[in-house]
């Protein structure tokens, strides 16, 4: 029977949720259940299968889905009678979405969101799809409605035929893991044969890889700079060329924003011309960084002002009162994909008069014809124009103007992981565009993942105003957040990060940790699925896998952990087998074992916080950094286990007292008094140097991997 209130009406199961979502379906006249334990009872008792969509708040297809089908009456009813319906957010529980998705593909040999999976109430799938029109939905449900009643045996024991079969394949993966992990020479060869790989799928005309639709590679591109500062040889400038003409690319056409900053999810075309307007904050904190690390590589001004106004539009538009950032921005406004961003020349017109109006149509490249839908054009900005005061007079303009317009939704839950990578772009990008309000900005999403998230070492995935939601976090929360944590400190100095960071990987180490190598996507005292996954191919963000293995070698660089080394050289067991098939999946695991390759390089810095040529020091050090070099920063003459005062940090605020420092810094010293900087490998350091020259022409030979 379905669940009723006191007055008749039904029950709303989703009313209390922290997704919103959850929420945007919670008025539906669905049934929902949120994934749980007792809607998997309730579909046993009434004897009827299991629908189980998943979404998110920002998906377009999602959002027509609900309107033609879960809005609908009609369609309401029949869910009702014949199923038990369970609504998920893929970003609030990405276990559960990984495992279904998997599912999906296998089944139809694609897959997407809003994904649409039939199960049994043993939670084993039997028929999986993504998006259906609401007629084809209506036959859909009857139809499998009709089969569990009329053929009960071909539908369990096909799907207890899928859950097996997946089970096997995910074990299969296990068994082939590495207890020990691939060597640096190894390493070296999948870095080198993945830029061969990659340039066989290398648009050189347009910029990235492969065709339509295109998505922003920003792990690989993080890689290919990476590449590129180890090898000065043909590999390496190949792949600066990659790297250089894809984020060119990106940055000149519709998949960024040219009025507010700010990426979309993805191109729709091969020429980054339309994007699918949906913004994410993943996206925009890994490509903060890399644009901020190609800047640091090339005094590219394009490379500088992309990162800094990428940096600004996350605190302006998803920072949250909290001081976390939310997910994501919608793709669409008053129903309508696209219409906040894009323009017609009328539009312009309207806005700038006929003048501007017609230098903004030929600068943004909008045309009568449109470049979208409806004759509208999406801005882009093929060419710096050369009148740059009037170009910034029409952008402003038209900014203003766009405020005006009824703006996308927002999701304004704080994922842990995403946040993570928001703290290492912002803590980086202040630093090296010297922009303290940057560097602030990280420090307090920091201060809300360790005060709100994270208790007893274990770390919720999501919250929303200020509240904790009620799933447990995955791997790459863990890793994202020590990873930002880790990033934090080498720009701010203060060690209770490292400390954070070290509590969230023993967790990792702990409880997602295989004993025959490799890592789990969730913990081993979670919930139990139909199997435990554990993915090490990266998605649209890093990889668990991956992102563990970047921050435990991190780690060990600044504490001289060998079981975290050893635990990081582990997690790098599946790359070299992705990178030679499909290293656009590895790009987070290729940056990492650059890495691997180059040491990482070591850099002790000491010196009053005060001091100008400590601050000199410390930003010519993430200058100048070889490929995941780590930062430790220091007064001179620290202990390891005894705290230190506090200082002035990077942003210029007063730090606190502090926890036992990273030893790194243990034992190292100013000389004659000026701060110095001590570049290490493993432990071994060279001479200290007092000038940041110097220090650059240190870390410009202190590449290992020779």
């Amino acid at each position: 029977m379905l669940a009723r209130e006191q007055d008749g009406s039904m029950a709303d199961r989703l009313r209390d949720a922290t997704s919103p979502y959850l929420l945007q379906h919670a008025g539906n006249p669905v049934d929902w259940w949120p994934w749980s334990d007792e809607a998997f009872s309730e579909a046993r008792e009434r004897d009827v299968p299991v629908l189980l969509s998943v979404g998110y708040s920002a998906c377009h297809w999602c959002h027509v889905m609900a309107h033609e089908s879960f809005e609908d009456v009609k369609t309401a009813a029949l869910m009702n009678e014949h199923l038990v319906s369970i609504k998920v957010d893929r970003e609030e529980r990405p276990d559960v979405d990984a495992v279904y998705m998997t599912a999906t593909q296998a089944m139809t040999g694609q897959g997407g969101w809003p994904m649409t999976v039939f199960m049994t109430p043993d939670r084993e799938p039997f028929f999986t799809g993504t998006y259906f029109p609401r007629e084809q939905f209506q036959r859909l449900v009857l139809g499998v409605a009709n089969a569990w009643r009329e053929d009960r045996g071909s539908v369990t024991g096909q799907a207890k035929r899928i859950a097996a079969a997946l089970a096997e394949q995910m074990q299969g993966g296990a068994a082939v893991r590495d207890s020990v992990g691939p060597g640096r020479e190894v390493l070296r060869q999948a870095c080198d044969g993945a830029v061969a790989g990659l340039r066989s799928i290398y648009d050189a005309r347009r910029g990235g890889f492969g065709g339509a639709p295109k998505f922003p590679p920003s792990m690989v591109l993080e890689f290919l700079l990476r590449h590129r500062e180890r090898d000065p040889g043909e590999s390496g400038e190949l792949a600066q060329r990659m790297a250089a003409g894809t984020l060119e690319a990106m940055a000149r056409g519709g998949m960024y924003d040219q009025l507010g900053g700010g990426f979309a999810r993805y191109s729709v075309d091969t020429d980054w011309v339309v994007p699918h307007f949906e913004k994410m904050l993943y996206d925009n904190a890994l490509l903060a960084r890399v644009y901020a690390h190609w800047w640091r590589r090339t005094g590219s001004a394009l490379a500088r002002r992309v990162a800094a106004e990428t940096c600004s539009w996350m605190i302006a538009e998803l920072r949250t009162p909290e001081g976390g950032f939310a997910s994501a921005l919608d793709a669409d406004s008053e129903g309508e994909e696209g219409k906040f961003y894009a323009w017609t020349p009328a539009q312009l017109h309207e806005v700038l008069g006929d003048a501007d109006g017609r230098y903004a149509a030929e600068v943004f490249g909008a045309t009568s014809a449109g470049t979208f839908e409806h004759g509208k054009s999406v801005l882009q900005l093929r060419a710096d124009p050369a009148d740059a005061e009037r170009f910034a007079r029409v952008r402003s303009a038209l900014l203003a103007a766009r405020e005006q317009r009824v703006r996308p939704g927002r999701d304004d839950k704080v994922v842990a992981a995403w946040n993570g990578l928001a703290i290492a772009a912002l803590a980086e990008a202040g630093l090296l565009l010297e922009r303290p309000e940057f560097i602030a900005a990280a420090r307090a999403a920091a201060e809300l993942i360790a005060g709100t998230h994270l208790a007893r070492g274990r770390l919720a995935r999501t919250s929303r105003d200020g509240v904790p939601g009620g799933s447990a976090g995955v791997l790459d929360d863990y890793a994202c957040v020590a990873e930002g944590y880790l990033a934090l400190y080498g720009v701010t100095g203060e060690a209770r990060w490292v400390t954070l960071a070290g509590q969230l990987l023993e967790t990792a180490l702990d409880r997602f940790g295989d004993p025959d190598g490799g890592f789990y996507d969730t913990a081993d005292d979670g919930e139990p699925l139909i199997y435990r996954p554990a993915d090490p191919a990266d998605g649209p963000s890093p990889s668990g896998t991956f992102a563990v293995a970047g921050a435990l070698l991190s780690y060990s660089a600044l504490t001289g952990s060998a079981r975290h080394r050893a635990a990081a050289a582990r997690a790098l067991g599946p790359l070299p087998a992705i990178a030679s098939r499909y290293p656009r999946a590895g790009g987070w695991g290729l940056a990492v074992a650059e890495a691997v390759v180059s040491g990482p390089a070591e850099i002790a810095i000491v010196g009053a916080a005060g001091d100008a040529r400590t601050g000199a020091l410390h930003r010519m050090a993430l200058l100048a950094a070889p490929p995941g070099a780590v930062i430790a920063l220091g007064t001179g003459g620290e202990c390891g286990g005894k705290g230190e005062g506090g200082g002035e940090a990077a942003d210029g605020q007063k730090t606190e007292s502090r926890p036992p420092v990273p030893p790194l810094l243990t034992g190292r010293e100013p000389i004659g008094g000026a701060p110095a900087a001590y570049v290490c490998r493993e432990f071994a350091c060279r001479m200290p140097v007092t000038d940041p020259e110097v220090l650059r022409a240190e870390l410009g030979s202190a590449d290992g991997s020779a």
